[in-house]
């Protein structure tokens, strides 16, 4: 069995590289290294995937928002299955710079599904995200719920994908499974996330920037229930079975809540930083950033029901967890 994971050298996609791995499955991993955090980072993940893996590991440089490039550096490669990790993140970032996530997003997305198409692969499982849910008042979000009002590019671009998988689902029957990820944070993680600039910044005794001045809940989850349900839509594609439903036919495409079914404070979340640091915090406190939203809650029944995940690991035990990797691992490579 051979996976494609896009965005290999990425906070998720290098995990989920290496639970495959440990299973002895061969993987192809695939990144550009884009510049929007830390290419250092990025390089220590994949070397970490190459010293620990050996010959089940093959990693290409490459940018899969190109079709070209991406069919060449992907010629004579096997490809049984796919997990689409690769994207551009962020959401202020998005208000920046709107064309990179047209090109990931959307680009990289169209040529991502004509790649499972015409490998036939059993099963594609790519990253969608809790920002399409937008601005809404009542949680937990359902994926039942509607998904036509983001706030912001990011969010319209997962929401994008979300409806081309459908038609490809629908046109190609290929077995597709969108997974809505919630604040994840972890050792490994991204330098722009707010776990990772809160621990540096209280560790450096500087002022973090807290929006909405503190009035904020997340649903935060730890990367490695995150992998445990990635994994777990990869080993069970959705059948095809052709059924008629109100309005048409279903397709073999899926869609999940992926989260720790807990919406925390921010605040909470600051107050274990602290703790865990040994230092209090300098808070600067400023108003809603645009294309945030106030709180998110994910409602994870389906996903529980169709394929057992569990969450186990609350914020008072993860957030201490990745302090520790912090000062014990990430500082000591910067030394």
């Amino acid at each position: 069995m051979s996976t494609l994971i896009t965005g290999a050298a990425g906070f998720i996609g290098m995990q989920v590289a290496a639970a495959l791995l440990r299973r002895g499955e061969a993987v192809v991993g695939i990144d550009n290294f884009t510049p929007y955090y830390s290419v250092e980072l990025k390089r220590a993940r994949v070397a970490r995937l190459d010293a620990g893996f050996g010959g089940l590991f093959t990693f290409i440089d490459g940018d899969f928002g190109d079709a070209a490039a991406l069919a060449g550096a992907l010629a004579g490669q096997r490809i049984d299955r796919i997990v689409h990790l690769g994207a551009q993140p962020g959401v202020r970032y998005s208000l920046e710079n709107p064309a990179a996530y047209v090109h990931s997003n959307i680009a990289g997305h169209v040529n991502i599904l004509e790649l499972a198409r015409h490998r036939a692969v059993s099963h594609l499982v790519y990253a969608s995200s809790s920002s399409v849910y937008g601005m809404r008042a009542d949680t937990p979000f359902r994926v039942a719920d509607r998904a036509d009002t983001p706030i912001s590019l990011y969010a319209a671009t997962k929401r994008a994908d979300e409806l081309l998988s459908e038609t490809y689902a629908h046109l190609f029957r290929i077995p597709l499974t969108g997974l809505r990820f919630f604040t994840v944070y972890g050792p490994w993680g991204r330098p722009d996330m707010a776990v990772w600039k809160f621990t540096e910044a209280v560790l450096q005794g500087r002022p973090i920037d807290v929006y909405n001045h503190g009035d904020m809940r997340r649903d935060f989850t730890f990367v490695d229930d995150i992998v445990n349900g990635v994994v777990l839509a990869l080993d069970h594609p959705p059948a095809d079975d052709h059924r008629e439903k109100p309005g048409g036919f279903t397709t073999p495409h899926r869609l999940y809540n992926i989260g720790n079914n807990r919406s925390e404070r921010l605040t909470d979340m600051i107050a274990i930083i602290e703790q865990a640091c040994g230092r209090k915090a300098e808070l600067n406190l400023l108003p809603m950033q645009a294309g945030d939203v106030y709180q998110t809650a994910a409602d994870i029944d389906d996903i529980q029901r169709d394929l057992g995940f569990a969450p186990t690991t609350p914020i008072s035990v993860g957030i201490p967890a990745f302090v520790d990797w912090y000062r014990t691992d990430w500082l000591s490579r910067k030394a």
